[in-house]
């Protein structure tokens, strides 16, 4: 800044936020005011070089990422002189030649000259920098701004439209949220719906825009000032919405208070990420552009589809400063606890806590995780300029010594505010809190500024009648909350007087719900409450009395509310509709709201009335599609999805029995807000509800006529064992060679030399998907594996029983590792208790147990020398423990909890690993250090393969992204990407040949992609799949898929064509395996019969016979069961089958060692 502009900035002495602005502009023109964090939305981009922030040339050292799109404080300068020139000309009847001007086609309305009441230019667009420059322009201008939410349904908005006189309508699209948001067009339902002209401006396209707005008359050097200059809509108890007039001292004063108490101290960058219809969104973009720091938008529609990823936004760009609601906070707070973040607690500074009650409890937790952040709780409403109070939570612990409170205190005023409890004279220290001073409003649009709420009251607080203004009373905003003076002076939120709430840091007047739903023509009385539940967390609940005329048993309650949709926004829509003959009264006649509240038992009434007659019920359809998704036998209309016991798999089983994007199950957790939201689509749904139908939800499937031919063919022959005896536990205290298992004792020593014949000479690793390890330099030859085959007599029948189990204190989702070392055997799995086992294979003895500090659901790995087993948790961390001792030699802390099996690349001696936070690992666990990362747009679930051949790695994630990494030489790079249609959770496989990736997707497809990222072929299978394709040397033609819908799927890798298909006639959620050391006895030109092991989710196991060389034309069945043992619990957890034993994991909480036998 030039000394001349100091001087003139030092005598203007904050006088307008437009010379503020010019002030901070000219300070470093140069340096970047707004960043659009595009870039970052998009590590969906998978290149390694995004995740690093780097340096835009010519402009200023904030972090920013490939991608974001930037813009300094010189254009955000020349855009807003730009377009108040052009608002000028408009608003004079000057514009129009402006191209991007459209009159309205209604006759009759022309622009007014000038008033002093400021012109009203509504903002139709999200946050973004267009925004920031419209509201800028606006205040340049001299006239007022009212935000206007693309997000609210379109009759609020043409309502607040016409309420409020619009002089123009600044339209815009969200020009770089490459998530959902498009640039506005001149097609957009707003432009033929209002009678005032509307003005298309982005930043995109208008970059180059002219200029000449210096040379108006600044606001602030007008003698005529504006009373107000913005326009915000609060929720009125009239049962219309309420158009609040702001004042620029109101702002600015906010803003300088701030900035004297908790000034920005060196390069910060902060965040504008509140909705522009909270009145707090505009100290956001304020604090941060008028102190010279940069800007950050995220792209809203992707915080909107996953709340968690605000923590992942503010890590990558050191966010110094957030604006929250306690609601927002409470839900992110597990994820902050269990995931660490050290990032975040270096680079949030400042927290300010406002909208709602801010727990005692929830700021300790903030506290303990972040104990240098600073917390600030303020208090206020659209009414006072958003905040009149504040409490720095720093006093907390000494306050807390003498007062016994549970909410934190929302503190002081802050400067040039005053606060007055209004009440009874005997208690002084409670009452209404009444607010005055600079931060007032100048009451409301169309309203006297003492009709609603605003009292004069004298020093003495009380009321004053004088019409005059000299009678030395002051105005003060009667909020209707009450308060109490705590003994250090403190104020504390003790409740509200009217029917006023706030849920999710939205002030709501009930009134205004109970109006709407009043004005629906089969609605008698309405009655809307909010109501807490045991965690504190608040929903509305509707009371109705239907019209005479309108039947209670034809779906009203899902007419109703798809109704009101397009009336208020969603967090204004009950949650809960109750209906009811009448409305409980008191005996003075008004509505008895405790005897309705005590009504809120079961909801049979709103349930009932949802539920239409007949199995084409779309209610009735989500219910059964849940109840497949978890295999229960029913859930009630509320039921929360993820609290009855649902997870990300049996999310993607919905979605795809619902032919629904999967993130809609995290939006809308219940199936009446599911239905709601459905019902926009009714009839794309009806033809979708039809194509369910035939999708067969019930998975108990009746028998197929292929496999009544192949029951006929091939009886079971062995004894199915339902039930097995249960055995005698041992005990033993040490934790090396601890015996916890229960073994049958028949025959125990023969099997053993069975199984032990020929494993002497090998040194491998076995896990799920028939992948097979072997140590660094070692190959796998498949001659090797048949010498130590077991063969069976051709025509011999089979039984299976249980050898051993091993107590695991609770479920077993895991697959196992089993490991040939030294010439002995180990089974190593991991329970949802952290316990993680090294079992000996052929006893059921315990070797050694470490608990780690998540539940294990993934399986293990060794690393390339077999010194160390790795195996993943829920806290995100990936240990590295001896193999011999189970002691701890490393580990790693990723982002996000780890359900991905590891992956060794013995070449390059790396461990590969994938999260939930996204990102794929590549770990070197001899320097124990990561040396690269990899964003690949989505969680990571599928163990990623590498096919040495072409020196290439492959990963898919849950958002259906493929990625090829080349890993011959470092750095590390991205061949190629293709995106899928549907979420990927099987770990990936390469074909015999090594010319295709296999690809099993939830939406039922398997697709093959060539190591050019082209796809080869796809098969649909008739269900979800959730687990990677199963495929060996010994059956070199054969794929094996299983599939959520019972079936099990044979398809020739290379061209995709089905081998054959054979039904379980239950769930299958694991793969299969192939056991290439048992075989039944062949002719020797002749491929041998193989066995395959298949779990169901209900828990039975199954063995499969597979016949290669049947013929096309033969009438034999080329697959057929012989043998199936039921272990009575669910298992999601893939077998490993060896010589004809199967090791596989159960939600009995026992790992499970089961035999084959023939019965000669």
């Amino acid at each position: 800044m030039t000394e001349s502009n100091r001087t003139k900035s030092q005598n203007r002495r904050n006088c307008c936020i437009s010379h503020e602005f010019v002030d901070a502009a000219s300070i470093n023109p140069d340096k970047i005011a707004v960043i659009h964090a595009s870039g970052w939305a998009a590590r969906i981009e998978p290149e390694p070089e995004s995740l690093e922030p780097f340096d835009p040339p010519s402009r200023t050292s904030s972090p920013v990422y490939d991608g974001d799109k930037c813009f300094t404080f010189a254009e955000v300068s020349s855009s807003i002189d730009s377009l108040t020139s052009r608002l000028r000309r408009i608003l004079n009847v000057t514009g129009h030649n402006d191209p991007y001007l459209i009159r309205p086609r209604f006759q009759g309305y022309s622009l007014r000259p000038y008033v002093y009441i400021p012109k009203v230019l509504a903002l139709y667009m999200p946050p973004s920098v267009e925004y920031i420059i419209s509201v800028f322009s606006a205040l340049r201008c001299g006239e007022a701004f009212l935000p206007l939410d693309p997000s609210w349904p379109r009759e609020r908005v043409l309502s607040i439209i016409a309420s409020s006189n619009v002089a123009l309508v600044i339209a815009c699209g969200s020009s770089f949220d490459r998530f959902g948001s498009k640039p506005l067009e001149r097609s957009h339902w707003l432009v033929g719906s209002v009678v005032c002209p509307m003005l298309f401006f982005s930043m995109s396209e208008r970059l180059s825009a002219e200029t000449g707005g210096s040379s108006f008359v600044w606001p602030c050097n007008i003698e005529r000032q504006r009373n107000f200059c913005y326009l915000m809509y609060t929720s009125g108890s009239t049962g219309k919405p309420k158009g609040v007039c702001g004042t620029e001292q109101g702002l600015l004063n906010r803003f300088l208070w701030m900035q004297k108490l908790y000034p920005i101290v060196g390069e910060q960058q902060l965040a504008f990420k509140t909705s522009v219809g909270f009145i707090d969104h505009l100290q956001e973009f304020l604090g941060a552009i008028l102190n010279s720091r940069p800007l950050v938008i995220p792209p809203f529609t992707l915080l909107k589809e996953n709340m968690l990823s605000i923590i992942d936004f503010l890590e990558a760009y050191s966010i110094s400063r957030l604006v929250a609601v306690p609601t927002m906070i409470r839900a992110i707070l597990p994820s902050l606890q269990y995931r660490g973040h050290n990032k975040l607690q270096s680079c949030l500074k400042l927290v300010v806590l406002s909208g709602e009650p801010f727990p005692v409890s929830l700021w300790d937790s903030l506290h303990n995780l972040l104990p240098e952040t600073c917390f600030l709780n303020l208090y206020g409403s659209t009414e006072v300029s958003g905040d009149c109070t504040y409490f720095d939570c720093s006093e907390l612990p000494t306050l807390l010594k003498t007062e016994m409170i549970g909410t934190v205190p929302i503190g002081k005023p802050i400067s040039n505010c005053k606060i007055v409890l209004f009440g009874d004279e005997d208690k002084p220290c409670e009452g209404d809190i009444c607010v005055g001073g600079i931060c007032l409003s100048q009451g409301y649009q169309h309203s006297s500024i003492e009709s609603q709420g605003y009292v004069k009251l004298h020093n003495n607080n009380s009321l004053c009648n004088h019409i005059t203004n000299d009678c030395g009373s002051q105005l003060y905003y009667r909020t209707g909350d009450y308060g109490r003076k705590l003994s250090s002076g403190d104020l504390i939120f003790t409740g509200r007087r009217d029917r006023t709430v706030k849920l999710n840091g939205q002030r709501m007047a009930l009134e205004e719900i109970e109006t709407t739903l009043e004005l629906n023509p089969d609605v008698s009385e309405a009655v809307v409450l909010l109501n807490r539940d045991q965690t504190e967390l608040a929903s509305l609940e509707a009371y109705l009395v239907l019209n005479m005329k309108t039947k209670s048993d034809d779906g009203i309650i899902y007419a109703i509310k798809n109704w009101m949709r397009e009336k208020l926004p969603p967090v204004m829509i009950p949650n809960h509709f109750v209906l009811v003959e009448s409305l409980p009264s008191t005996s003075s006649g008004k509505v008895d709201y405790e005897a309705l509240s005590r009504l809120k038992g079961p909801r049979t009434h709103a349930e009932d009335m949802t539920r239409t007659n007949g199995s084409n019920s779309l209610l009735q359809t989500i219910k059964k599609a849940i109840c497949d998704a978890l295999l229960v036998k029913e859930v009630s209309e509320d039921d929360d999805f993820f609290a009855i016991g649902g997870d990300s798999l049996a999310a993607a089983h919905l979605s795809h029995s619902l032919g629904i994007d999967m993130r809609l199950i995290y939006q809308f957790r219940s199936p009446s807000k599911l239905l709601i939201h459905l019902s926009e689509k009714e009839r794309k749904l009806t033809e979708d509800m039809q194509h369910i139908t035939t999708l067969k939800l019930d998975h108990k499937r009746e028998s197929q006529s292929g496999n009544e031919f192949v029951s006929r063919t091939i009886p079971l022959h062995s004894a199915v064992i339902s039930d097995p005896t249960p055995l005698s536990e041992k005990n033993v205290s040490t934790k090396r060679l601890k015996t916890d298992s229960e073994q049958f004792s028949s025959e125990r020593v023969e099997e053993k030399k069975t199984w032990d014949l020929g494993f002497s000479q090998i040194q491998c690793a076995f896990s799920r998907c028939n992948k097979v390890h072997y140590p660094n330099s070692c190959s796998n030859e498949e001659g090797d594996q048949e010498n130590w085959s077991v063969e069976f007599p051709r025509n011999d029948m089979v039984s299976m029983q249980e050898l051993w189990k091993v107590h695991m204190e609770s479920c077993v989702d895991a697959s196992p590792l089993v490991v040939l070392k030294h010439s002995e055997t180990y089974v190593f799995i991991g329970s949802h208790s952290r316990k993680f086992n090294c079992i000996d294979a052929k006893s059921g003895s315990i070797c050694w147990e470490t608990v780690l500090e998540g539940r294990i659901e993934g399986s293990a790995m060794v690393v390339g020398d077999f010194s160390q087993v790795v195996v993943g948790c829920y806290k995100g961390k990936l240990y590295f423990l001896d193999f011999s001792t189970g002691s701890l030699c490393w580990t790693f802390q990723a982002g996000g909890e780890i359900k991905c099996q590891p992956v060794v690349d013995t070449s390059s001696q790396l461990i590969w690993c994938g999260s939930h936070d996204h990102i794929l690992y590549a770990l070197d666990y001899r320097s124990q250090r990561c040396v690269y990362k990899l964003q690949c747009g989505g969680s990571i679930f599928a163990s990623p393969i590498i096919a040495e051949g072409h020196s290439s790695l492959y990963v898919a994630s849950t958002s259906g992204r493929v990625i090829a990494v080349s890993i011959e030489d470092s750095p590390f790079h991205t061949l190629w990407v293709l995106e899928l249609e549907a979420p990927i959770f099987g770990s990936l496989s390469i074909s015999p040949t090594g010319q295709s990736v296999i690809c099993c997707l939830v939406n039922g497809q398997v697709v093959a992609v060539s190591p050019f990222g082209t796809i080869i072929w796809k098969y649909m299978t008739g269900g979800p799949i959730f687990a990677g394709p199963c495929m060996s040397h010994v059956l070199p033609s054969q794929m094996l898929v299983c599939c959520r819908n019972g079936r099990v799927y044979s398809l020739e890798p290379e061209s995709g064509c089905l081998v054959w298909e054979y039904d379980i006639g239950d769930p299958i959620t694991a793969s299969a395996y192939i056991d290439e050391n048992l075989h039944f006895e062949s002719h020797q030109l002749l491929a041998s019969d193989r066995l395959v092991s298949v779990c169901s989710s209900t828990g039975r196991v199954h063995v499969l016979r597979v016949r290669p060389n049947i013929g096309i034309d033969s009438h034999e069945p080329k697959v057929g069961e012989i043998a199936r043992l039921d272990l009575q619990a669910d298992i999601f957890s893939s077998p490993v089958m060896i010589g004809g034993r199967i090791f596989i994991g159960c939600r009995d909480d026992y790992v499970h060692c089961l035999s084959l036998e023939s019965c000669r």
